[in-house]
């Protein structure tokens, strides 16, 4: 476990506020958690901008497989694509759509091609991209 450091901040009061108003809403149950979290947050967002390091990822696709050739790009992406992928998930939501979840892993710019990648394929209705650091 790393040592804790305790250290002060001085704040505009109605800002405070705001925060403790915010962090109760999210069900922090003190500020020393919520401050950690948002620079952590900070560290991935400088990570993601600056393209150093590397990232871990969950790409979330939604997509008619009824669309011609659209499951087979899809998987050719994925077999080409330099990001490591550690997982898939794949759901029938109904007649023809289908939800699959990916777990990744790569550089930031890497990251960044297969996720875009995805969404130009013919029959992807949506695709989306959550990224952390698992340097934090």
């Amino acid at each position: 476990m790393n040592e804790i450091t305790r250290f002060g901040v001085s704040l505009p009061t109605d800002l405070l506020e705001s925060f403790d108003t915010q962090i109760d809403k999210m069900g922090y149950g003190n500020r020393s958690k919520a401050i950690a979290d948002l620079i952590r947050n900070s560290m991935i967002d400088d990570a993601w901008d600056t393209g150093q390091g590397e990232v871990v990822g969950i790409v979330t696709m939604v997509y008619d497989h009824h669309t011609s050739d659209t499951v087979n790009k899809l998987l050719t992406l994925q077999h080409d694509s330099h990001v490591t992928i550690y997982s898939t998930m794949h759901i029938h939501l109904d007649h023809d759509n289908c939800l699959e979840i990916l777990a990744i892993r790569g550089s930031p710019a890497e990251v960044r091609k297969f996720s875009d990648a995805t969404k130009s394929v013919r029959g992807v209705k949506h695709s989306g991209l959550v990224v952390t650091s698992k340097e934090l």
